[in-house]
């Protein structure tokens, strides 16, 4: 009786897992394959099998195919079916849907997803939050001493076609007692996608440099881009368009800086299985005087950690004013940083 048992609970089992793989392609070398059809178009079908995982057929190679459940197809023209499918004629597919067949050939198949879930194109609109928040401390001890400490959050809200980061952060470094960096940002950037290869985008950053005796700088820039390379792992941009500059400068008698500027902008964005790299240069001359201008660069490479929460960012940051008017600040005009920082995620 137990005997019995054991196997009706096997047969049950077998039978479950079937019911839920039952759909079956068969290819011109009289190959039936059993399991679960995940994609479907013109060139390709993949279906997720319990013994080989997720499985790519040619759809050239097919003769036959058949779906135990319906499925939402998305044809040429846009028109969405939800039905069981199946192959008719050759190099033809018949959904059967509530309203009756539909048939359409394979070549004009763009999309299909399960019956319930989201439809694809959707979710490609929806906007996805995600955070970093960066630290690093750096010490020395000896001839002379130094400590340091930097700070940073971005925001970052995207989607198919559009993204907006939000960033700010602090560094403040201290040099045989005094400060050798007191410095703050807080900064929006806005691009939008809007056809093919160009987008437009909006910027705007404010912030203070007491080393450089600039007590608030603000940057409002925008302008069009455009992909110079735009592949799933690598992308670089480039952009143009115009600025307004103004420095504010804390030396008495020194005025401000107000002026039209052009902003010129490269960036560049490179993900790999293991690792990635950002590269970003802004130059902004002002329009009347080219001698007066910024210049800002950052490059890093990330790399993960064994928490996937957790990254290192090592990397260097180039932050040049050309010279203010006489007298209205002190100091190198040139910053150079070089950072090893840990990085949250979520």
């Amino acid at each position: 009786m137990k005997k019995f048992s054991m196997l009706a609970a096997f047969a049950a089992f077998s039978l479950g897992t079937s019911l839920s793989f039952a759909d079956t392609v068969v290819t011109k070398d009289g190959s039936k394959l059993v399991g679960k059809i995940t994609q479907l178009n013109g060139a390709n079908i993949v279906l997720k099998t319990n013994a080989a995982g997720d499985v790519k057929i040619k759809t050239a190679e097919v003769v036959s195919l058949a779906t135990d459940a319906p499925m939402n197809v998305r044809l040429g023209n846009g028109a969405v079916a939800l039905g069981a499918a199946s192959m008719g004629a050759p190099g033809t597919l018949v959904i059967n849907t509530a309203q009756g067949p539909v048939t359409t050939g394979m070549d004009k198949v763009t999309q299909t997803w399960a019956a319930g879930a989201k439809d694809p194109e959707l979710v490609k609109l929806e906007h996805h939050w995600n955070y970093e928040a960066g630290m690093d401390i750096t010490g020395k001890a000896g001839n002379s001493e130094q400590f340091g400490t930097s700070l940073s959050f971005r925001a970052t809200c995207k989607s198919s076609y559009d993204v907006l980061q939000l960033y700010t952060g602090y560094d403040r470094q201290v040099t045989d007692g005094a400060k050798s960096t007191d410095q703050g940002r807080l900064g929006a950037d806005y691009q939008n996608n809007f056809s093919g290869r160009f987008s437009w985008y909006a910027r705007d950053e404010l912030g203070f440099n007491h080393i450089k005796a600039i007590n608030l700088y603000n940057t409002a820039a925008a302008g069009l881009g455009y992909y110079v390379v735009k592949t799933k792992a690598d992308s670089l941009t480039f952009r143009a368009g115009l600025a307004h500059r103004y420095e504010g400068y804390s030396t008495a008698g020194a005025g401000s800086l107000n002026a039209l500027a052009l902003d010129i902008g490269l960036i560049n964005d490179l993900t790999m299985k293991t690792w990635s790299m950002h590269n970003l240069i802004t130059y902004t001359p002002s329009v009347n005087d080219f001698t007066t201008y910024r210049f800002y660069h950052e490059s890093y490479i990330q790399l993960p950690l064994a928490s996937p929460r957790w990254k290192f960012r090592v990397g260097v940051s180039n932050d040049y004013h050309s010279p203010p008017p006489e007298g209205a600040a002190k100091g190198r005009r040139l910053d150079t940083t070089y950072f090893a920082r840990l990085i949250l995620t979520w």
